[in-house]
C-alpha cells in the first residue's frame, strides 16, 4: 500500500518535472541525451523504463516515485532535497526562515545577505552556504521569499550598478523568463555575473546560450555564456547604494 507521504511526493515531483520541461531540461521525444530514456537512465539506472517515469507522471496510476529515487532528481538536476523530500521550500529557489516574532510584531526577514563567494559557489539544496551564520533583512517595498542580495565588485555594469553597490535579486524560473532591457544575476559554473541578459537560441527555438552585456561597454566586451542545467538566473529587483 503506498503510504499517503509516498504520494505527496510524487505530486511534488510531478510539479519538479513538469518545470524541468517547460526550462527544456527534458524534452520527452529527445534524442540528444534530454529525452525520456536519459531521464530514466539517471533516475532509474535504465534507459528502458521510460515507461515507468511516465506512470509516474499519470495521476491516475498508483505507482509512486520513491525516496531514493527522488533523491537522484535533486543530485542530477539541481532541485531543492528540502521541497522534493520534504515538502519545505520551494522547487530550485532559496529556503528563507519563516516570520518570525520579536517583541509581539511579527517580521518577516525575507532578503538573505550574502558574499557573491558564496552565493556564486552555492547550491540550492538547503546544505550550502545557508548553514552559515546567515544575515537576513527585510525592506518595506520587497514582499515574498526568494531574495538574495551581495555586494557589486567592479565597474562593469556602470553608471547603472556602480562598485561597492547592494543589488537585491530574485530568481525566475528558467531562461525562457528572461525579459529584454533587464538585468541579471547569473550563476553558472562556479562563477557570478551581473549583466543585461539576451538569451541566443537554436534551430528549434530552445535556449542554449546567453549573451551577457555590460553597461559599461566602451571597457567590457559582451560574450557568450552556454546554458546547462545548473545555470540560475536572478532579476534585479532593486540596488541600494552609499551603505
Amino acid at each position: 500500500m503506498i503510504t499517503e507521504d509516498r504520494r505527496e511526493l510524487n505530486d511534488r515531483f510531478r510539479e519538479v518535472f513538469q518545470i524541468l520541461e517547460d526550462r527544456g531540461e527534458i524534452i520527452k521525444n529527445d534524442r540528444n541525451g534530454r529525452g525520456l530514456g536519459d531521464f530514466a537512465k539517471r533516475i532509474l539506472n535504465n534507459r528502458s523504463y521510460g515507461h515507468i517515469i511516465r506512470a509516474y507522471l499519470n495521476p491516475d496510476d498508483k505507482r509512486c516515485i520513491n525516496y531514493e529515487q527522488a533523491r537522484r532528481v535533486c543530485s542530477e538536476y539541481g532541485v531543492n532535497q528540502e521541497y522534493l523530500l520534504e515538502g519545505n521550500g520551494t522547487p530550485f529557489g532559496m529556503d528563507l526562515p519563516k516570520v518570525a516574532d520579536i517583541s509581539g510584531v511579527e517580521v518577516k526577514q525575507n532578503i538573505l545577505f550574502t558574499s557573491v563567494e558564496a552565493f556564486a559557489g552555492a547550491s540550492v539544496d538547503g546544505d550550502s552556504f545557508l548553514r552559515e551564520e546567515a544575515q537576513f533583512f527585510s525592506l518595506p517595498d520587497l514582499f515574498g521569499d526568494g531574495f538574495v542580495a551581495f555586494p557589486i565588485n567592479g565597474n562593469s555594469m556602470e553608471p547603472v550598478i556602480n562598485d561597492g553597490d547592494v543589488v537585491i535579486c530574485r530568481q525566475i524560473a528558467g531562461v525562457h523568463e528572461i525579459k529584454e532591457n533587464k538585468i541579471y544575476a547569473v550563476r553558472s559554473k562556479g562563477s557570478l555575473w551581473v549583466k543585461y541578459v539576451q538569451p541566443i537560441k537554436d534551430s528549434k527555438g530552445r535556449i542554449h546560450s546567453l549573451k551577457l552585456i555590460s553597461a559599461n561597454y566602451l571597457e567590457h566586451d559582451p560574450w557568450v555564456e552556454d546554458v546547462d542545467k545548473n545555470t540560475r538566473l536572478y532579476e534585479v529587483q532593486k540596488r541600494i547604494s552609499d551603505l
